[in-house]
């Protein structure tokens, strides 16, 4: 019986001492466990607040017009340059061809003026050259005067000496009284030439104030051409770059105006993360550090980037309607604040993610 008593004994003391030794196990791999858990909670920042953010170009008409064709689709793959949207270039061909005749019309004006002021300036030469030729005229008519009015003085002392005949007094005198109007007639013709002369060069200035008038005239037509040629160029509306069409509300026949939205293209090529994180977790978080990110939609897939910059103020302070915290109403509440995660090159390269998908982004501290 005593035999039978004790090996339930030693079979107890065995079961306690194995069960003490996984204890002790047990308790050193939570420990470790939790130091793990310890060191990766201080060294991971994660929050669950965080979607996809991208460039969205939305593309509106520059001029009016009726939409001529719709060359996309929804969510169809485009490249930088290809067209869109055409608009019925009719009205602009108009346009444009009254601009040009006006234009054409103005550079006739200017080529008559050039050519008016050619002439005047080649008739003014000429009464130049004629002003000289009637000046040295009349110095040969005062050399010819001159030269009368000795020989009268002579002959009136020869006639009072009786020396010459009244004959040869009198053809002296006449000599005198044609040279005399010679140089008179002489005289009169240069005030003559030098008063044409005047009006010559007035005409000459009219000429040129009319060329500058009209080259004028003519830069502000051209302005007019180009932009009805700017406006003729417009007509094409062209993607900005490479990416996806969406919302896209044209259709074919649509009249539309300048700044209305027909669509968006969206490059999936550059595309980055908003993480909203508590200002409590911020401490720690500085641009450069690298990130971890999962994506709800896409469990398989892992991305890595890196921390770019921390919005200057909270999400509320630059909401529509930011808090006012004077009023006596107010009750704290956490705050959050936006950081901009930078994907890695080639992270989004199949272009998987979208804009707006939540992910769950962890920035690894040291």
């Amino acid at each position: 019986m005593e035999e039978t008593g004790q090996i339930p004994s030693n079979g107890n003391n065995k079961r306690k001492k194995n069960l003490t030794i996984s204890g002790i196990v047990a308790a050193i791999l939570f420990i470790i466990f939790l130091f793990a858990y310890l060191q990766y909670r201080a060294t991971r920042i994660t929050t669950d607040d965080a979607y996809v953010e991208g460039t969205v170009h939305t593309i509106a008409s520059k001029v009016a017009g009726t939409v001529k064709s719709v060359q996309v689709a929804d969510n169809q793959s485009v490249k930088k340059g290809d067209i869109l949207v055409e608009i019925d270039e009719v009205d602009y061909d108009i346009k444009v061809k009254e601009a040009s005749t006006s234009l054409d019309t103005e550079k006739t004006k200017l080529f008559e003026a050039r050519s008016r002021l050619d002439a005047a300036r080649k008739q003014a030469d000429e009464i130049r050259a004629s002003i000289n030729s009637a000046k040295a005229t009349v110095e040969a008519q005062e050399a010819n005067a001159r030269q009368a009015r000795l020989d009268m003085r002579r002959a009136d002392n020869l006639f009072k000496d009786e020396a010459i005949s009244r004959e040869r007094h009198e053809k002296a005198k006449t000599s005198l009284d044609v040279a005399e109007a010679q140089l008179k007639a002489a005289g009169e013709q240069v005030k003559r030439l030098d008063a044409s002369l005047q009006a010559q060069l007035s005409a000459t200035r009219q000429a040129e104030a009319q060329i500058k008038t009209q080259q004028a005239t003519i830069v502000q037509r051209q302005t007019v051409v180009d932009a009805a040629q700017l406006n003729r160029s417009y007509v094409k509306i062209v993607a900005p770059a490479d990416g996806y069409v969406t919302k896209k509300s044209v259709e074919v026949g649509n009249q539309i105006s300048p700044g209305q939205p027909l669509l968006a293209v969206v490059p999936l090529d550059d595309t980055w993360i908003v993480a909203n994180y508590k200002e409590t977790q911020l401490q720690r978080i500085r641009p450069g550090q690298k990130v971890r990110i999962k994506v709800d939609a896409l469990p398989k897939k892992k991305l890595t980037g890196v921390v770019q910059s921390v919005m200057a103020g909270t999400g509320a302070t630059f909401s529509l309607f930011p808090p006012e915290n004077a009023t006596g109403n107010y009750v704290k509440v956490v705050q959050r604040v936006p950081v901009k995660i930078v994907l890695d090159k080639d992270a989004n390269k199949d272009h998987s993610l979208r804009i707006g998908m939540s992910v769950v982004p962890t920035v690894i501290v040291k």
